[in-house]
């Protein structure tokens, strides 16, 4: 019963202003006749009853039909332009306010997919990058494998071909030495080549733990510098005594102090200084390499930590890819690297903060 005469339609809420808008025009008819007054006079009193009753007909429509249409029409045109910021405030008890519900749920359904849909394209196009990355890493290995591989298989095959003709034991022994030396160069060029690309591809991760530097640096300085049999420059080195403690990975950084030292070593001059610096400033330990020797060219300081680079005075004995390897290494842990010409020689650089 309550149902039957509630207002949650508009359909009912249309008939029952039909039905009063009907009563009450019945009901000003009769009482406008029956005043003591002229039937012109009357005929007014009723135009003028009828006219505000049309006014407030067409206001109530306006409240129940028109607003809320042009509510929800606005809010259709802003979910149209996918733009979901502003939900319908419409709120009535009837079909507009059950239309704007489940055009606010729309909305809310239509931003979470849209959300969703972002975050795959974002991970499609960065799938989709890396994949590129990887493709352009094995074509740029392939090619520079094949392009540093043409000089020791060059040198191979020609002692080979003279091993066959060779009857000098010797020459024989010192021919098969330079093939064994130049395959050793091969293997070891592949080993770097393939650690750095994999370093570069991020397909690597370092293995990050705390331990004393100032013995890492001693352990691979004495390894390199002091125990070397070739030595024929004049060693210089300050060093902590204490202990300082870093965290970062071990081996990775024993590769960056090889490189450095082997690179220093390769362009110190016949008896010249090769100085190995550890000083902690502020929180930071600071790693200086210097060799007295030629300067590099100012305009290549930039491009010996690129792969494959080597000095034009440089004899062939290395793979060019020790700087790159550094780089890449000090690059992954945001750590601070450069080199510089000095008076005299060549300083490179690096700094790693201190672990408590």
């Amino acid at each position: 019963m309550k149902e039957a005469f509630s207002l949650r339609t508009v359909r009912k809420k249309i008939l029952m202003l039909s039905k009063l808008a009907g009563l009450a025009l019945i009901f000003s008819y009769i009482l406008s006749t029956g005043l003591p007054v002229s039937d012109d006079a009357s005929f007014l009193l009723w135009l003028g009853f009828v006219l505000l009753l049309v006014l407030g007909i067409d206001f109530f429509m306006s409240r129940f039909i028109t607003k809320p249409i042009n509510k929800l029409n606005a809010s259709a045109k802003r979910m149209a332009e996918l733009d979901f910021s502003a939900p319908c405030d419409l709120s009535s008890a009837d079909e507009f306010g059950d239309l704007s519900a489940s055009l606010n749920t729309m909305a809310e359904n239509l931003q979470q997919a849209l959300v969703r849909l972002e975050d795959a394209n974002t991970q499609l196009e960065r799938d989709v990058e890396k994949e590129r990355f990887l493709l352009t890493e094995r074509k740029e290995l392939v090619d520079s494998l094949s392009h540093e591989m043409k000089t020791p298989l060059g040198i191979i095959r020609a002692y080979a071909e003279g091993l066959q003709d060779e009857a000098d034991e010797a020459k024989k022994q010192k021919y098969v030495q330079v093939i064994v030396s130049e395959a050793e160069r091969m293997n070891d060029l592949i080993v770097t080549l393939l650690d750095l690309s994999a370093l570069e591809s991020g397909a690597v991760s370092l293995n990050i733990s705390r331990f004393d530097f100032v013995e890492l640096v001693e352990t691979v300085a004495g390894r390199l510098l002091v125990d070397a049999p070739d030595t024929n420059f004049e060693l210089q080195y300050e060093l902590p005594n204490q202990k300082i403690f870093v965290r970062t990975d071990r081996q990775r950084m024993e590769q960056v102090l090889s490189n450095l030292i082997v690179n220093a070593k390769k362009n110190v001059h016949p008896g010249g200084v090769l100085r190995l610096e550890l000083t902690e400033n502020a929180g930071d330990l600071h790693v200086a390499i210097f060799n007295q020797g030629r300067h590099i060219p100012a305009d290549n300081l930039p491009k010996i930590w690129t792969k494959f680079y080597r000095d034009s005075g440089a004899e062939y004995s290395g793979s060019g890819l020790g700087l790159s390897i550094v780089a890449q290494i000090l690059s992954m842990q945001k750590l601070p690297y450069g080199a510089e010409n000095l008076a005299d020689g060549v300083r490179f650089y690096f700094s790693i903060p201190a672990a408590e």
